[in-house]
């Protein structure tokens, strides 16, 4: 790798320090490097216009946020990512700082890494029959109350043929990437972020019997909306509110996001050294 793209969150801290450093040692070894800035002056997101087309790998620095916004924004591309961390966990970033950002550069320009797919989530919302919205996501879809604080009532259809009616305060459909984030936090399953599957899990169910169940890749999920107050995120990001007879259709992206993995450390070596943080 020789061109580089690099993504800052300057809302953590050290990430500007960081992002100095990885330029002036890029640069050093005759790298191509450009970048840019989330959360200064309004702006949030990657602009893909902004990102040259020969550019081999984009590097953010933030936490898992950062790198999850910047794949959704350059989904499509292929330009795979890595992650430098400066925020809590880091479940997807791939190093930290010192030795270890060195260590990193230099195995990117020596060409020492693997990529790995991840799979995302394609969601899209029907209004009267006819599509309203439309978005993808790394880690989950999430239709949750818009404000009060009332259970709310879901209708979930597997490709097509009826599976559960559910009173809860919320559901989550997860990637195996997100399963490490919302759906472990509402009891849902870890599964192996190389797997691709999706994962269904009420949020506080107001049952007994109430599971995370889950469904193939090749699997549509579709989620009724039976009354006001609902309201759905893509990997955190609104889409709006939902109205009674509102349809959200799930399914697997055609896209995916590519990673770089330097590090020869398992699935299960990285969870429980993260957990453990915790």
């Amino acid at each position: 790798m020789r061109s580089f793209y690099i993504v800052t969150n300057r809302q953590k801290e050290g990430a500007s320090e960081t992002e100095q450093e990885i330029r002036a040692y890029l640069s050093q070894r005759g790298a191509v490097c450009a970048a840019c800035s989330l959360n200064q002056a309004g702006e949030s997101y990657t602009d893909p216009d902004h990102v040259p087309e020969d550019t081999d790998c984009v590097i953010t620095i933030g936490g898992d946020g950062t790198l999850i916004q910047a794949a959704r924004d350059l989904a499509g591309r292929g330009i795979p990512f890595i992650g430098v961390n400066r925020g809590h966990l880091g479940y997807l970033t791939q190093v930290n700082s010192g030795q270890e950002l060195t260590a990193m550069l230099d195995a990117l320009l020596e060409d020492k890494y693997e990529l790995e797919k991840r799979m995302m989530l394609s969601g899209q919302i029907f209004r009267r029959g006819k599509s309203a919205f439309e978005d993808i996501a790394l880690n989950e879809i999430v239709i949750s109350r818009k404000d009060s604080l009332k259970p709310l009532h879901f209708r979930i259809l597997v490709n097509g043929e009826f599976l559960n009616n559910y009173t809860a305060d919320g559901m989550i459909i997860a990637t195996p990437t997100g399963s490490t984030a919302y759906n472990l936090s509402a009891g849902g399953p870890i599964v192996a972020p190389k797997a691709r599957m999706m994962v269904l899990t009420p949020i506080c169910c107001h049952a007994l019997n109430a599971r995370s169940i889950v469904l193939g890749a090749d699997d549509q999920i579709t989620v009724q909306v039976e009354e006001e107050g609902h309201m759905a995120a893509f990997d955190g990001n609104p889409a709006g509110p939902l109205f009674p007879g509102d349809e959200i259709h799930i399914c697997q992206s055609r896209l995916d996001t590519v990673l770089v993995q330097l590090k020869k450390v398992s699935f299960l070596q990285n969870l429980s050294s993260k957990m453990a943080r915790i």
